[in-house]
């Protein structure tokens, strides 16, 4: 039996319902799909009767199961499962060699970094992600807003960002001492195709408060 490990921040979603409406969230295209951490697979399987994925998880003791879960779709193809530290992968470049949809249930302590990795990547179209509903709300925002933050502002330069519905820890297993939400975000095609349209005038500036941000999140006063 595979049990959880807090050093991964793992929290197996279990609920079909929200499995279903996590399907439903996702964009209606013929882009590659990629699932960020897997788990023990329930996502994984709804997700391969609609399309095939690659799957990136960090632990291997997930790997091992997984293969043996899904052997079969490995086989034929509709499955690839990659055994990496998903951050390093982003290091390196791009999740992927063409246009992709993110799909994932995030652990809560590296969320955050994940989300704006994906959001520099000019090859992720769109994500659909279950994370902290804290932090879903800072992405979200609107200005105005108490939550209207550092992370707001970027998102929402880059594409839209909405939070769909809202996860009790009653449907994960173990059971988080928060609720979780699910957030999307489908980039501008401007943005997407290499261009720029925002709320800054220049790339430049763009990049500059992205850089800004980093220095920020990397702070132990951080405040976002």
């Amino acid at each position: 039996m595979i049990e959880a490990k807090k050093k991964f921040g793992q929290n197996f979603l279990k609920d079909t319902s929200v499995l279903n409406k996590i399907i439903q969230s996702m964009p209606q295209s013929d882009r590659k799909l990629i699932e960020i951490g897997p788990g023990l697979g329930d996502l994984t399987q709804e997700l391969l009767k609609v399309k095939s994925l690659v799957a990136y998880e960090v632990d291997e003791d997930l790997c091992v199961y997984l293969r043996k879960k899904f052997s079969a779709k490995i086989d034929e193809g509709k499955l690839t499962l990659v055994k990496t530290d998903v951050l390093k992968q982003f290091e390196k470049g791009s999740l992927a060699d063409e246009p992709y949809d993110l799909v994932a249930n995030l652990p809560y302590y590296i969320a955050t970094t994940i989300i704006l990795e994906a959001l520099e990547d000019h090859n992720c179209k769109s994500m659909v992600v279950m994370i902290q509903k804290e932090v879903a709300q800072k992405f979200a925002a609107l200005p105005k807003t108490k939550e209207f933050t550092s992370l707001a502002i970027l998102a929402q330069s880059i594409g839209v960002a909405k939070i769909l519905f809202d996860v009790g820890p009653e449907s994960f297993d173990p059971q988080p001492k928060v609720v979780s939400s699910i957030l999307k975000i489908d980039k501008q095609k401007e943005f997407v195709e290499g261009k720029f349209s925002g709320i800054f005038e220049t790339n430049e500036q763009l990049q500059k408060f992205k850089k800004y941000l980093r220095c920020s999140f990397q702070s132990p006063r951080k405040t976002w």
